[in-house]
């Protein structure tokens, strides 16, 4: 999975006060947690903004005052009325700890279906997945090669090597439906 790096500065006070002095400064208070102690930090705003506003996901490798650590985005806190980044929270990486992540689907293939004038609806466009850091891809690749219309790939119907994936396994990730004209086409056949 690729891998951004970012760098932050130590925050010497926690606090409201503080915290806004920072978001006045075009910082954002961040907490980066899951190692041995927490760690309060500030970071760019404009440095996250690729990594916030993209469907990609990515590791982050942190440097905060010459301290690394690879870490995900847990938790982001935005402005109600602005949509200003506020806080962040990271959650460190463990090599030999699973951690869950929700990972982009990626569509492969061409649907006989969709070729006969169906619709693809996509219901989900990402997946909870549980895997070790080193074992996350970037996307996951889902086939419709010989889906035809009235069919659907559901999550049980999926696997990959390495991952688990914890979303329902009845939950649809999408299907090839009936169009309106495919169903008009249908309906004049009928009556000829």
């Amino acid at each position: 999975m690729r891998s951004i790096a970012i760098s932050g500065s130590l925050r010497e006070n926690v606090g409201k006060r503080d915290a806004k002095e920072l978001r006045y400064q075009g910082l954002v208070p961040a907490v980066l947690y899951g190692g041995a102690t927490q760690t309060h930090f500030a970071v760019s705003a404009a440095d996250m903004k690729p990594v916030i506003y993209t469907p990609e996901v990515q590791f982050i490798d942190l440097d905060i005052a010459g301290t690394k650590a690879q870490a995900i985005i847990k938790d982001l806190q935005f402005h109600p009325l602005t949509d200003e980044l506020l806080h962040i929270d990271f959650l460190q990486l463990d090599e030999a700890k699973p951690v869950t992540i929700e990972i982009p689907i990626r569509l492969t293939g061409t649907s006989p279906g969709v070729k006969m004038g169906g619709k693809l609806v996509q219901k989900l466009r990402k997946l909870r997945i549980k895997a070790l850091p080193k074992d996350h891809l970037d996307s996951l690749e889902v086939s419709i090669e010989g889906l035809e219309v009235g069919k659907s790939v559901r999550v049980r119907d999926i696997s990959f090597e390495g991952l688990t994936i914890t979303n329902t396994p009845e939950d649809t990730i999408l299907s090839i439906t009936t169009s309106r004209a495919l169903r008009q086409a249908e309906q004049e056949a009928k009556g000829k």
